[in-house]
């Protein structure tokens, strides 16, 4: 299963690995839609190997895949894609858990944009070494590149009024037809307003009370339609840290959203705006980082767990991750071109209560030098994340 956010390029990378002869069927189109819903098992019956896009959308025609693949268990029968989490929804009829590995595709990193090679950030980091930059794009250029964003379609237009409208149709097509698929939603006309509310929120601990205040939504509500969001790959909630080495931990979890240039889009955020007043760009810049980062942790083949550290003198790491070796490197975001020592504070912190384990900490900046800031410490090019 590909699975990821709508426009991501899931249909157009399955159709592209798969072979002629092999069947293709979409969802999205209602007759086809009809017929899975009506009768899975007859659909699946007649397929030897299909390509099935957004099968989110007929819960049901799992099990009929189940049964098909135990009769017939040849590998890679059926390539399917999906716009929604499908472990996290209630509809499903059977996970094909043992059956069905996921591969999550989420919207283009920039060294995908640039095709370039894969970078070798996250391995130098684990090692103990700061990374090297990358092609330098820093400034306006900086600016630009996050506020696009990674959805290819997005990333054609070279207007941002024009990628401002693909991104105001992509929130009503998601709400109009995903939110209803895998959810029974009494408010639905309220989730475009929640999603800006939350964009509002984005880089900040989670507070569902506060977020649902102005839409009339109780904490519970809200917490529950943030939830639909994130089973539609548009938000990610990252836990907090935590180790018994340091007891003034916060516990809250903290928003990000999975793109950029969508976050930009929900927040009115433009290239002039920024110019005029870079104070906002800031939460933007760490949310374009932890898609990177998330980007990255998939493509590897070693598994990281992600988290934020916070404590209640307000030091924080913006992104911990952790590996299967339990050896830590922390990352800070900071969206000017000077890092400070006070700017390792929460760094520091974190190496102190991890030990040895702590392989590296880096403050990523919008500058082309690497400065050493201490044993395993640095301030290194956000370019190195494309490196």
């Amino acid at each position: 299963m590909l699975a990821g956010p709508r426009q991501a390029g899931k249909t157009t990378l399955a159709r592209s690995l798969a072979e002629k002869s092999r069947t293709y069927l979409t969802l999205d189109d209602a007759t086809t839609l009809s017929a899975a819903k009506s009768d899975p098992a007859g659909l699946v019956r007649g397929l030897d190997q299909a390509i099935i896009d957004e099968v989110q959308r007929a819960p049901d025609l799992l099990l009929a895949i189940k049964e098909s693949v135990d009769r017939d268990p040849r590998p890679g029968r059926f390539l399917i894609t999906g716009s929604a989490n499908l472990m996290t929804l209630p509809r499903i009829a059977d996970s094909l858990a043992g059956r069905m590995e996921i591969i999550r595709l989420l919207p283009l990193a920039q060294s995908e944009i640039l095709a370039q090679p894969a970078p070798r950030f996250l391995e130098s980091l684990f090692a103990g070494r700061a990374p090297e930059p990358g092609t330098l794009r820093l400034g306006g250029d900086l600016v630009d590149l996050v506020l696009a964003g990674g959805y290819p379609e997005a990333v054609a237009r070279k207007s941002w009024t024009r990628r401002q409208d693909w991104y105001d149709n992509y929130v009503e097509a998601v709400v109009e037809r995903d939110v209803r698929d895998i959810a029974n939603v009494d408010q639905l006309d309220r989730m475009p307003r929640l999603l800006r509310a939350l964009a509002a929120h984005a880089g900040q601990l989670i507070n569902h009370a506060g977020v649902g205040a102005g839409l009339d939504l109780n904490h519970v509500t809200t917490q529950k339609y943030t939830g639909i969001f994130e089973q539609l790959f548009l938000v990610r909630t990252l836990p907090p840290w935590h180790n018994n080495a340091l007891k003034r931990l916060t516990k809250k979890p903290k928003l990000h959203f999975l793109d950029s240039g969508l976050l930009a889009a929900l927040t009115g955020l433009t290239p002039e705006k920024v110019a005029a007043d870079r104070s906002r760009f800031g939460a933007i810049l760490e949310t374009f980082v932890f898609s990177e980062i998330l980007k990255l942790t998939g493509w590897s083949d070693d598994r990281f767990s992600l988290s934020h550290f916070r404590d209640k003198e307000l030091d924080e790491v913006d992104i911990v991750l952790e590996d299967r070796d339990g050896r830590i490197v922390g990352l800070e975001v900071k969206a000017s071109a000077t890092v400070r020592s006070e700017d390792f504070s929460g760094l520091r912190k974190l190496a102190a209560a991890t030990g040895q384990r702590f392989a590296f900490g880096a403050v990523l900046y919008d500058h082309e030098q690497t400065i050493a800031f201490g044993d395993r410490l640095a301030a290194a090019p956000l370019s190195s994340l494309w490196g």
